[in-house]
């Protein structure tokens, strides 16, 4: 029987225990992939929860995917454990803020680059994760590595940090705490998974391949609320300036033939591409210069315009707040204020279901719980706002009305909420 681990409540749990299985339940695990063991496993069927063991599922790089062959279970050993930081010091950049590890760019290029393998991610809180030893650990961070995850369309086969497991065996009342919000939070990731796969609303579009400047590109544009869609440079989406005004083909390897059209063709039917190969390929007939900046020319194509860095992106937070700029405030997809460290996805809503709607933005918060409102805004003139929460009944959210975006303000962000618009 096929692994459906999409759609799982998934945790990795190696030291089985049959008085376990409790546990396990309390946090809303519906599947465990643990060693051989017959007494836990049998617990676990007992209590409704599928046991796996580990050589059911293959862990691939993000360079083996292509290795993976039809009827294998997929988790991607890729992503960085989420949360905030401290940014190195070595490092300069223009546009240094609170630093946030998040991983919703890497499930939605997941989606881009492998539309057939479903989205799981598989990293362990480990020193690749950036987890280290002698720093302190937050329990409460598992549970935001499922909620993004979610979140973006995708999911988490879950690990414990080895403090957090110990701690919780033990019955420690914070690690028991953050484990019940966990359970409380899975089961409504769960309850409410459709509308979580849903594509992106956005004015940009954000073209993807194999490259590290690609990735490092859609991770710092979901980091600065560009809130993209992601798509393969090799099957750019037909022009639609009514969904992208915007079409960054930057950072990505030099497209060749057809591509090269399908990807200029954005311009010429209204929106601005972004580009960052001086000299190269887009030169066609019709290009007219119409202003130089010491880092970038701009030129008119057809009824939109072409924008050419003069030298490869080195900085993809900055480029990001240059996409901003190019779309406009005005035409954002998604923007948060009074939040350092939340990112906000904007996508369409489910036709079919008990709710109803037309757009959906989902706010994800990678610090402390706000003890103050949160002002949410998204393209588009709506008449009605619902909020969704973890542990929380549907609220009614007052709509204020910006230009062509409708601004809402979520009282007391903890984790991750979903405003559904109509």
């Amino acid at each position: 029987m096929p692994i459906d681990l999409l759609n799982a409540v998934a945790i990795r749990w190696d030291q089985p225990d049959p008085l376990h299985v409790p546990l396990l339940k309390e946090a809303g695990v519906s599947t465990v992939m643990t060693v051989p063991h017959e007494g836990f496993e049998a617990a676990c069927r007992e209590a409704g929860l599928r046991a796996v063991h580990e050589d059911q599922i293959r862990p691939l790089d993000l360079q083996e995917l292509g290795k993976a062959k039809p009827g294998d279970t997929v988790v991607v050993k890729a992503g960085l454990w989420p949360g905030t930081g401290t940014p190195d010091p070595s490092v300069a950049s223009a546009t240094r803020s609170l630093w946030v590890d998040q991983n919703t760019y890497l499930v939605r290029y997941l989606r881009a680059l492998h539309p057939g393998i479903p989205p799981v991610l598989g990293y362990l809180p480990d020193a690749d994760a950036g987890v280290a030893p002698d720093r302190p650990f937050r329990f409460d961070s598992l549970e935001l590595a499922l909620a993004e995850a979610w979140a973006a369309g995708g999911n988490y086969l879950m690990a414990l940090e080895p403090r957090f497991r110990a701690a919780l065996l033990k019955g420690a009342g914070d690690a028991l705490t953050a484990w019940r919000r966990l359970g409380q939070t899975a089961r409504w990731l769960s309850a409410h998974a459709e509308m979580f796969r849903q594509p992106a609303l956005s004015s940009v579009t954000v073209l993807v391949d194999e490259s590290d400047s690609s990735r490092e590109i859609a991770n710092l544009c979901f980091r600065q609320n560009v809130s993209p869609a992601l798509a393969s440079s090799s099957d750019p989406p037909a022009p639609d300036v009514s969904r992208c005004l915007v079409l960054s083909a930057a950072g990505i390897e030099t497209p060749q033939g057809e591509i090269q059209r399908r990807i200029l063709a954005h311009a010429e039917a209204g929106a601005a591409v972004v580009v960052d190969q001086p000299g190269a390929w887009w030169k066609r007939p019709g290009l007219k210069a119409s202003r130089s900046e010491p880092d970038r020319e701009f030129f008119s194509l057809g009824r939109g315009q072409l924008v050419a860095y003069k030298e490869p992106v080195t900085d993809p937070g900055e480029f990001a707040l240059d996409l901003i700029d190019i779309v406009g405030q005005k035409r954002r997809a998604a923007r948060l204020w009074n939040s350092r460290a939340g990112v906000a996805l904007s996508t369409a809503f489910p036709r079919s279901g008990g709710l109803r709607g037309k757009a959906a933005l989902h706010v994800i918060n990678y610090t402390q719980p706000m003890n103050q409102p949160l002002l949410a805004q998204i393209q588009g003139v709506f008449s009605r706002a619902v909020l969704l929460e973890p542990g929380a009944e549907q609220a009614q959210l007052r709509i204020a009305r910006r230009g062509s975006l409708s601004e809402v303000a979520i009282p007391q962000l903890q984790r991750v909420a979903s405003v559904i618009f109509s």
